[in-house]
């Protein structure tokens, strides 16, 4: 049943961004990772060079202006991400507006049409199907039992998966959290 609406049939892509300051522009790291059928179909990870020097979270990720100063713009590695989620059912991020803001921002900054796919906030995902308070990543993925490396990329974008792949045999309608 391919059109079928729940979770447990979706084909989707799981994305973090990290930032480098305090505007939506600034990603300086993005990983994504996509599932076909509840199996991993492919993954990518970047650093990216944002706009700017400043870094005002390297306390958080530990990366730094030395880190990304040689590696590629947005723009350039827009290609693996579109690879990644065209034609998924949804992207999945734990606390989506954010996520979705810099993805959108990068695109729009770059040239690139903004996707137009929807996204699923795993914070609301695990608010309502585990009832988890506080929903921060480590914090949902400490009551599933998840391994995470927060703040780096690609570990944040395993465990959203992880997350949405722990709802994937319910019968919850994927509407309910878009």
């Amino acid at each position: 049943m391919p059109g079928h609406p729940f979770i447990r049939f979706s084909t989707f892509t799981a994305i973090d961004f990290e930032t480098a300051d305090y505007y939506r522009d600034s990603a300086c790291a993005v990983a994504a990772v996509r599932y076909e059928n509840g199996v991993l179909a492919g993954k990518f990870s970047s650093l990216i060079r944002p706009p700017r020097k400043n870094f005002a979270f390297s306390y958080l990720h530990g990366i730094t202006w030395e880190d990304v100063k040689s590696q590629p713009e947005f723009s350039t590695v827009w290609p693996e991400i579109e690879k990644l989620i065209t034609g998924v059912d949804f992207i999945a991020a734990h606390n989506a507006s954010f996520d979705r803001s810099v993805l959108h921002t990068c695109c729009a900054n770059a040239g690139i049409p903004v996707p137009k796919t929807r996204f699923l906030c795993t914070v609301n995902l695990a608010r309502h199907r585990w009832n988890i308070y506080p929903t921060k990543l480590p914090d949902v993925c400490r009551h599933l039992n998840i391994q995470l490396d927060h703040h780096q990329a690609f570990s944040d974008a395993i465990a959203c998966a992880e997350i949405v792949l722990r709802i994937r045999d319910n019968t919850v309608p994927l509407e309910a959290f878009i």
